[in-house]
């Protein structure tokens, strides 16, 4: 985990009653879908759902009004995750709707930098493999659309890593 990112995040999410994440991939329909079925599904299982907001979208617009990519969609419910989201493009008003936007990768985190009117909307933006503990050749979250079964699983391996660090960072800091 890159501990500055994590204590920044701490102290931005310190003392709020609801929580507001956005994910953000690509083309919203594989990783930031599932990283935002993957948190979903942590949170509700520690009895925290009511204390978040959750939602993903894409930089690109290619997929707008669709489901996630199949695949993703099947290798999620393997692990118990429905991914019903519809897919969206970020927006520059998702930066007065959430505390925290979560790139999927560098090519994603400089777009929204990009879009970022101000100090306080680019201090939102945090890359998601920055929660990552586990062991890992990735400093990014990889995109598996052209990749075979193994990539999706890894994807969800490493979102599931990430997403409980950020649930427990969370709950860390609501019981200060």
């Amino acid at each position: 985990m890159n501990q500055n990112t994590v204590d920044r995040v701490g102290r931005m999410i310190a003392g709020k009653d609801k929580i507001k994440v956005l994910f953000v991939c690509l083309g919203n329909i594989c990783r930031s879908p599932a990283a935002e079925g993957v948190l979903r599904s942590i949170v509700e299982s520690r009895g925290e759902g009511d204390r978040w907001v959750i939602d993903s979208a894409g930089t690109g617009r290619w997929h707008i009004g669709q489901l996630p990519d199949k695949r993703m969609r099947v290798h999620a419910l393997r692990r118990g995750l429905v991914l019903d989201h519809h897919c969206r493009q970020v927006c520059v008003s998702d930066f007065d709707d959430f505390d925290l936007v979560v790139a999927m990768d560098g090519e994603n985190e400089y777009n929204l930098r990009q879009m970022a009117r101000t100090i306080a909307d680019d201090e939102k933006i945090v890359a998601m493999a920055d929660f990552i503990s586990m062991a890992t050749r990735y400093d990014y979250i990889p995109d598996p659309y052209y990749e075979g079964a193994e990539g999706f699983e890894l994807v969800l391996d490493l979102l599931e890593n990430a997403c409980a660090n950020l649930a427990s960072l969370a709950s860390r800091q609501s019981s200060r």
